[in-house]
């Protein structure tokens, strides 16, 4: 079969690396390189995301993938240290001492928290799923949790959009990040970050015979079960992994979903300045929701410079300098000089992941097309949450479905 990929994210390489064994790939991506969010930026001594990631212990699809790639002596296990800045002082939330420490929250708050915590893997997502967070967690534990707690962690990864996030997000979020020792959380990386894995998969794919395009936006797609067109090329079938807002535009007839953008700042520092924590939260009013510090977690060695990441997620359009902004506030906020800073880079994406709103299970599950094999990252394996796993998963199910619809019609290249 003539197999038509659109999207070169990680969802759309993993198809392609299944299905190029046997069929006719070609991967659409409208941007430069490979790898979607999943992407890097490529300095003179190193290579480092565009956008931080790490994964879990439980990831056992992209475990075994990368296993099958002969990446499995990559795979680095490193501890992953959290804190937030409230009213300008910076607190490190990683330690039971350090919670215990904490003076926004009294020592019954902190008992409860650790309860609910120990709770979350028991909870019915779905009947969470209608139910805002806010709401649900008031009821569980009190506005002062909530407020000292889980609104910094709400307002980073959704900004406006923080008070309709639905409770099955947040409880499965807090589930998933359980894995935590006296030191931290435990959490997943490569040896020198994700570009070997995009790298030995296109190469994979590749020399199966597969295609990729790249600076190749798809601008039409028609057809059905009976065939397909790509950009006015034939296909026999095709797989999507991009948002449908953005299918929508090549003129298909698919209900849409709400997703926000995300825009990302690296930047290179010629020090440290978030007090050893890799993962901050900010309670404080700030152009951005969260300050990664990515050589808190993986070594600075590999880099000769501290590597620290800004996120902001937005819904419409982000402010045009907010760049200029994010690295304003931030120098205040960690007492640092921009002349401290060695480069800084912008990624930004309007589509970088579902707005798991209240009522977004039942959404997600309205989005089909006849014929088409959707594998986005508003897909059911990217819920309650989207993950390197989630999009992994979802491009092993669309090659199965892929490979199933060859089998019935008996055809292959």
């Amino acid at each position: 079969m003539r197999i038509a990929i659109i999207g070169g994210g990680v969802s759309g390489l993993v198809s392609a690396y299944k299905l190029s064994r046997d069929h006719k790939i070609t991967i659409y991506e409208k941007s430069a390189e490979i790898g979607g969010l999943l992407s890097s930026y490529h300095r003179e001594n190193y290579s480092i995301e565009k956008y931080y990631h790490h994964f879990f212990s439980g990831d056992t699809s992209f475990l075994n993938l990368l296993d099958e790639l002969n990446l499995s002596h990559k795979i680095l296990w490193l501890m992953g240290s959290t804190g937030t800045l409230f009213n300008g002082t910076l607190y490190p939330l990683t330690t039971p001492f350090e919670i215990l420490c904490y003076p926004h929250l009294s020592m019954i708050d902190k008992f409860r928290l650790a309860l609910f915590t120990k709770k979350t893997k028991t909870f019915d997502l779905l009947k969470l799923d209608g139910i805002s967070a806010e709401k649900f967690l008031t009821e569980q534990l009190g506005d002062k949790i909530f407020q000292s707690f889980f609104r910094p962690l709400l307002n980073s990864k959704f900004g406006q959009n923080a008070g309709k996030v639905s409770a099955a997000w947040v409880v499965s979020r807090v589930a998933i990040r359980s894995d935590r020792g006296p030191g931290g959380e435990r959490l997943g990386y490569l040896d020198r970050g994700f570009s070997s894995f995009i790298r030995k998969i296109s190469e994979r794919i590749t020399g199966q015979g597969g295609e990729i395009r790249t600076n190749t936006p798809v601008t039409s797609i028609s057809g059905g079960e009976n065939g397909w067109q790509v950009n006015g090329e034939k296909y026999d079938a095709v797989i999507a992994t991009i948002a449908p807002g953005l299918l929508r535009e090549t003129g298909l007839d698919i209900p849409d979903i709400p997703y926000q953008g995300a825009a990302c700042l690296t930047m290179g520092l010629v020090r440290p300045v978030t007090q050893g924590i890799y993962w901050i939260n900010l309670y404080d009013d700030a152009p951005f929701g969260a300050v990664i510090a990515h050589t808190c977690f993986a070594p600075r060695d590999w880099y000769g410079e501290d590597i620290v990441y800004l996120a902001s997620y937005y819904t419409g359009a982000p402010s045009p300098d907010l760049k200029e902004k994010m690295i304003k506030d931030f120098c205040i906020k960690f007492s640092i000089r921009e002349d401290e800073i060695t480069w800084s880079q912008m990624s930004d994406d309007p589509y970088a992941g579902p707005l798991y709103l209240a009522g977004y299970h039942e959404k997600m599950k309205k989005v089909s097309v006849p014929g088409l094999v959707l594998a986005g990252m508003f897909s059911e394996e990217n819920y309650p949450e989207r993950s390197i796993e989630g999009s992994v998963r979802a491009g092993l199910r669309a090659a199965g479905e892929i490979s199933a619809m060859a089998d019935k019609k008996g055809v292959n290249l």
